[in-house]
């Protein structure tokens, strides 16, 4: 069977502990984890979690079945492909030469970036996409010189009805 990207979002108590058992199942299991977002979400009491992860069919039904055999996991959903947005945030510090500034400044209005620092000899960019955007970006970047970069990893949520 092939494996294919799942992303899992999951509403949990916002408690000390909770992300670790959650970790740990994935860990325990060696189940790989491609990326994990948490955060509060508008009630102080949860947070969300997003987990990317690379499984087949069968592996992801079990996942998400010891999931929820967790106390502290509210709600679980695969938000895996159309019914979902998604998008990731990303920080890239870039070197910015003299010669490369003005082709740096077009990729950002391009790609709808947003400069959020500037030095003397570099650029720190923000940009906000889907993964195969953040990847476009980061290709484009590359010749210039990329210092750092920090990303999120996708956040989803479910996309509701009409």
């Amino acid at each position: 069977m092939t494996e294919e990207k799942h992303i899992l979002t999951m509403l949990v108590d916002n408690e000390p502990g909770v992300l670790s058992r959650i970790v740990g199942l994935f860990s325990g299991r060696g189940f790989n984890i491609e990326s994990l977002c948490v955060a509060e979400t508008i009630d102080p009491q949860v947070s969300r979690i997003t987990i990317v992860t690379k499984a087949n069919e069968p592996l992801v039904e079990q996942i998400e079945k010891q999931l929820r055999k967790l106390i502290n996991v509210i709600k679980l959903r695969d938000l895996t492909g159309s019914g979902s947005v998604q998008r990731e945030m990303a920080l890239v510090c870039v070197r910015a030469k003299p010669e490369n500034r003005d082709e740096i400044l077009r990729i950002v209005d391009i790609f709808r970036c947003k400069v959020v620092d500037v030095g003397s000899e570099y650029y720190i960019i923000e940009a906000t996409g889907t993964e195969d955007k953040m990847k476009a970006l980061i290709n484009l970047l590359k010749p210039m010189g990329i210092k750092k970069i920090a990303r999120t990893g996708t956040i989803a949520l479910f996309r509701e009805p009409h």
